[in-house]
């Protein structure tokens, strides 16, 4: 048995995963949540063998426990955790982690691969709180945290924007004044970067075909959205740029704006610069449009003959053909177009509208295919198409484990 930990810190909560990297199986998860509330809460889910080989995680739960108390701070939650842990399994001791992984956000121009965490990492996620000020806090005290509790394990960060790092200056360069933007570090980054690596090379993987070879588009479409072209399992462009609001309509975020759009509300609705960034981040995209920022709701709207909500809809699939349109044209065409995260994964009309007029480009999407129900990695093509479309689960914690054990290891 080969344990790997990882965890995903935010302000306020944590969740993790103990994956044994032998078979790439879940053995536990957890989420500390309320953190520096009254009262906390802590679920904890013991999960069973995997019912086949190579399923890298179960649905089947041996037991799932919760309690509520106050957690103060991360390195309370932490100790909760150890808790659960000890009193539910498995046993640390008996599976102890080789490494323990952590996501982090932002690695700025600085970190292009997982990380070794020492103090002076830990100085430079801190640095970098001024590119991603509500995550990079976080992650670095769930980090603190965790090593308090694992004093003698390899900790190694992981970051969300390390794949893009292989972009071209003409792909992550703004056309502002070329000091200034060097001066505060103003380019384009990209995020969802470990949840892009995953699915090329899981799509690469299924396909028997060599990663090398491959143009891919990968649409990582959640409550936060994004999509990146991949040549030769490199990044070339991505849709999120200095922070995750760039690019795709999200959830709850407007995704492409002309910036002349925040001057005009400034001055005329006299909006100060907090006021923008929550309209921004937090009242715009689908929620802004429609009401909701859950799809489903929008459909069952739509049914309903609610013009907002088809509005909303056709405004969320316009914004993800002109991006699968620009980057057929910086691939020169491409082998796999994939849909991950949990629209991408369970939305059918979602991806039958993402690429109903890339017919030109060989693109032949076979209506039972995508509508089925199924689970797991899966060809929704038809077999003519020229264009491999696959919906591919992703698995950004088994993604972590990974590069943290190859760290460890080396």
């Amino acid at each position: 048995m080969t344990p790997v930990l990882v965890v995903n810190s935010g302000s306020s909560s944590f969740k993790y995963q103990l994956i044994d990297m032998d078979a790439e199986h879940v053995l536990a998860s957890g989420l500390v949540e309320r953190i520096g509330e009254p009262v906390g809460r802590s679920s904890h889910t013991v999960f069973a063998a995997p019912a086949e080989p190579g399923v890298p995680m179960a649905t089947f739960t041996d037991a799932t426990s919760e309690r509520e108390l106050p957690i103060p701070d991360h390195t309370a939650g932490f100790a909760v955790m150890l808790e659960a842990f000890a009193a539910h399994g498995p046993s640390l001791d008996a599976a102890r982690p080789v490494a323990v992984g952590h996501r982090v956000v932002h690695g700025g121009a600085r970190f292009f691969e997982p990380t070794l965490i020492t103090p002076l990492v830990e100085i430079n996620i801190d640095e970098l709180s001024v590119l991603a000020p509500l995550h990079n806090p976080a992650n670095l005290a769930g980090i603190r945290a965790a090593r308090k509790a694992f004093p003698d394990v390899p900790h190694v960060a992981v970051f969300d924007t390390a794949f893009h790092q292989t972009l071209e200056p003409a792909a992550y360069t703004y056309a502002i004044d070329a000091e200034l933007a060097a001066a505060h570090r103003i380019r384009r980054y990209g995020f969802h970067g470990t949840s892009h690596k995953y699915v090329s090379e899981a799509a690469a993987a299924f396909l028997g075909r060599d990663l090398a070879s491959l143009r891919q588009i990968v649409f990582h479409l959640g409550n936060g959205a994004s999509v990146t072209a991949i040549a030769g399992g490199r990044s070339i462009d991505t849709s999120m740029g200095l922070t995750p609001l760039e690019g795709l309509v999200m959830g709850t975020r407007s995704g492409d704006l002309d910036p002349a759009v925040l001057l005009q509300l400034s001055r005329r609705a006299g909006m100060s610069t907090d006021d923008l960034d929550d309209l921004l981040n937090k009242r715009s995209g689908l929620l802004g449009l429609a009401g909701s920022n859950d799809l489903r709701d929008i459909r069952a709207a739509i049914e309903r003959g609610e013009e907002r909500a088809l509005l909303a809809f056709e405004v969320y699939v316009h914004r993800l053909r002109a991006y699968a349109g620009a980057y057929l044209a910086q691939l020169g065409g491409a082998d796999v177009i994939s849909f991950t995260a949990g629209v991408g994964e369970n939305a059918p009309r979602v991806r039958a509208e993402a690429l109903a007029t890339l017919g030109f480009a060989g693109v032949e999407v076979d209506a039972e295919r995508n509508e089925a129900s199924a689970r797991g990695i899966r060809i929704i093509s038809t077999d003519a198409s020229a264009v491999t479309v696959l919906v591919v689960p992703t698995d950004e914690e088994v993604e972590i484990a990974r590069q943290s054990l190859q760290v460890a290891r080396s």
